[in-house]
């Protein structure tokens, strides 16, 4: 008997610069293979699940954080002629809805069944006692590809997920940001090493979307991400068409911050809006005279590190510093 989906209000507003289903419906999918990996009579997709029925949109009470899959894919396909052993990946789609609206802003992650497990591995060796009747679908050694398995699978991830958001200590562990971002940031910042910030932004912009419905507006991961998008923005020769938009985001939520870690990056940050106003044709001196407000604090605004540097140093990766 699979456990109850848990319900819970989400701790951020949706991103807006600035009675879920039976998990029984989940088995209502199909799944067709062949060679040819083309769509049949009726447009289904062969080696693809798909969802029928997707979870309906709350009619009352409060914002809801919301994980479904409503796909899967066995990769590599036939025609990637890949000796790569297959494997099944889930597409996790994650929204905040309310009374009758659907989110704007949807974020969609791809993850496999492997990174599910090291999820409930990592949580269950850090806290034994908040996992240890939390139900995790076993390895399969046969039928790992069959749409029942799949839906199954599926929907246990659902549940396993609204698990973990409604227990404070299980939400911040660095487990479960590992697992909602670690792909989609390393894939990022190899792009901004190779100085391909246009194909690293929407990456970036996935994952702040993502994480800014589970986390708190403030919290360290989502400042540090939003920074992070700036400065992937701002350091190409000419800026991203969005990069006004999400440097007017971090400044707003930068307002009220008091980590002393996030308020490293906070002058760099300044520092890079002043330039981005400049270059746009803005009067950027209400940015210059809170400068000159820090300095007069007797914290040093010259020879400072750029964004990208100071990002660096609080979470050390790939990219260029």
């Amino acid at each position: 008997m699979r456990p109850a989906i848990v319900r819970r209000s989400s701790d951020s507003t949706a991103e807006g610069i600035d009675d879920t289903d039976s998990p029984d419906s989940f088995e209502q999918g199909s799944l067709t293979i062949n060679r040819n990996q083309s769509e049949d009579a009726e447009g289904r997709t062969e080696g693809v699940w798909r969802r029928e029925n997707r979870k309906q949109i709350p009619t009352e009470g409060s914002v809801v954080l919301r994980f479904e899959i409503p796909s899967a894919r066995i990769l590599p396909t036939e025609k990637e002629a890949s000796n790569s052993k297959k494997y099944v990946n889930y597409e996790l789609c994650v929204t905040q809805v309310g009374p009758g609206a659907p989110d704007p802003h949807p974020a969609t992650i791809e993850r496999r069944y492997t990174n599910f497990l090291m999820l409930y591995n990592g949580l269950r060796k850090d806290h034994p006692n908040l996992m240890q009747s939390v139900y995790f679908p076993k390895k399969a050694i046969m039928g790992n590809f069959s749409p029942d398995l799949i839906a199954q699978r599926g929907a246990a991830f659902e549940v396993f997920l609204d698990y973990v958001v409604s227990s404070w200590e299980l939400k911040e562990s660095q487990h479960f940001l590992n697992f909602l971002q670690g792909r989609e940031l390393e894939r990022a910042c190899r792009l901004l090493d190779e100085r391909r910030n246009e194909q690293a932004v929407p990456i970036l912009q996935n994952s702040f979307r993502l994480l800014n419905k589970i986390f708190l507006d403030h919290s360290k991961p989502v400042l540090l991400l939003l920074c992070r998008l700036v400065a992937a923005c701002t350091t190409s020769p000419l800026p991203h068409p969005m990069a006004e938009q999400w440097a007017e985001v971090a400044l707003r939520r930068y307002e009220s911050v008091c980590d002393a870690d996030l308020l490293s990056l906070y002058v760099p940050l300044l520092q890079t809006c002043t330039h981005l106003w400049w270059q746009r044709g803005r009067d950027n001196k209400a940015l210059e005279e809170r400068l000159k407000d820090i300095q007069g604090k007797g914290i040093k605004i010259t020879g400072t590190p750029t964004l990208t540097q100071a990002i660096h140093t609080l979470d050390p990766r790939a990219e260029t510093t």
